[in-house]
């Protein structure tokens, strides 16, 4: 599709205007099918739809769940996904159908009492997939609304060009599987017959078979043709709610009918304004309350850890004491060793001077002996001498 891509820089936070959760917003806007809130799955298409319906009821940009209860507006929606069709039954008077499940609405062919009925119209992703000619279903839904009415639509579309019909003479129509490939056989109304491969089907096999990709300037017209006095395509972001554009195409349409006007600027205004400052404090309260749950928290781990530690000092303590005994006794032990070893050498040394002085009285004695025995020897041969 053709169209000029828009760049963005900011991030932070914003909160779903389907749900009310405060979502973490992406740094670059992202495609309009991808889920962008953990609660509800709202995507940018959705929550911009959302964001202009809240725009053309209320004369500003609200989320659901701030909305005013008003009962006595009833409108219908096509196709919605529950959490976006629950939460605007909760609000309004107000019934979900589908194009090809029950609770069915056949937009080709409304039913007496669908007619004048609602004061507004969602149709999200539903008018590319009814059987031609367009201008058909479009016309009925501005016959289904009441004379003031608002249609709020969705439809994938180009920039430029007109609305390419990839099944421009239907009529008798059926979808076949011939060796499991799914093709489109049509009787058209001359009886010639045609087969079509190479389908596109929206969440699968089926009913959501694309019939056509409408363009920016055929949707204005077809609309004006169906009745719609005013056509408004909403490329504005609203940061706020996570709606930022990542292109110009494809965006939510509101076709208004009559003369419906939202209430009073200053009524608006005043509501949105107490509103959101309700939200805003609420979401402070929380935040706040969120901080001091942290720092209780954070208290408890720094006590917890405080302990531990107080816990290890004493064990370290009782450790340090009981080394200090053994390394007390051990020196008691290496004194009393060493005193030991001093005596041992102390006796050692005296020993040898023992031992020393009787091998040297031992000494005096052999020479003593040895004098008197070489006195004896002397005198004995003398005497032999003699005689």
């Amino acid at each position: 599709m053709g169209g000029r891509r828009l760049t963005f820089s900011d991030s932070g936070s914003f909160r779903c205007n389907i749900c009310g959760t405060e979502c973490v917003q992406p740094g670059t806007p992202q495609g309009r099918e991808i889920p962008g809130c953990l609660t509800c799955g709202s995507t940018v298409r959705l929550r911009s739809l959302i964001a202009l319906l809240s725009r053309e009821i209320f004369g500003v940009e609200l989320a659901i769940p701030d909305f005013p209860v008003l009962k006595g507006m009833r409108g219908i929606g096509m196709s919605d996904p529950d959490a976006l069709a629950e939460r605007l039954a909760e609000k309004f008077d107000y019934t979900n159908t589908f194009y090809h499940q029950e609770p069915r609405l056949d937009i080709v062919h409304p039913e007496p009492d669908q007619l004048g009925r609602y004061d507004f119209i969602l149709s999200s992703e539903v008018l590319e997939h009814v059987p031609p000619p367009a201008e058909r279903a479009f016309a009925n839904l501005n016959r289904m609304l009441k004379p003031d009415g608002l249609l709020l639509l969705t439809v994938p579309y180009r920039i430029n060009g007109q609305t390419e019909e990839h099944f421009p003479e239907l009529h008798e129509y059926a979808l076949a599987a011939p060796g499991g490939r799914t093709v489109l056989v049509n009787r058209r109304r001359d009886g010639s017959l045609e087969v079509f491969e190479n389908l596109s089907f929206h969440g699968g096999d089926g009913s959501t078979l694309e019939m056509r990709v409408f363009t920016e300037p055929s949707l204005k017209e077809i609309l004006a043709g169906a009745g719609f006095g005013e056509v408004h395509i909403a490329s504005e972001d609203v940061p706020e709610f996570g709606v930022r554009h990542s292109e110009t195409w494809s965006l939510p349409i509101a076709g208004r009918k009559g003369c419906f006007r939202p209430p009073s600027a200053e009524i608006a205004k005043a509501y949105g304004h107490a509103v959101r400052k309700s939200s805003s404090l609420a979401r402070d309260l929380e935040f706040h309350q969120r901080a001091h749950q942290e720092a209780e928290r954070a208290l408890a781990e720094r006590l917890a850890d405080l302990e531990a530690r107080t816990q290890w000092a004493r064990k370290m303590e009782a450790e340090l004491e009981e080394r200090t005994q053994w390394a007390l006794a051990l020196k008691q032990e290496k004194d009393t060793a060493l005193a030991d070893f001093g005596r041992g050498v102390a006796e050692a040394e005296n020993a040898r001077r023992h031992i020393q002085a009787l091998e040297k009285d031992l000494a005096e004695a052999r020479a003593a002996r040895a004098r008197i025995e070489s006195s004896l020897w002397t005198r004995a041969g003398r005497k032999l001498g003699a005689f």
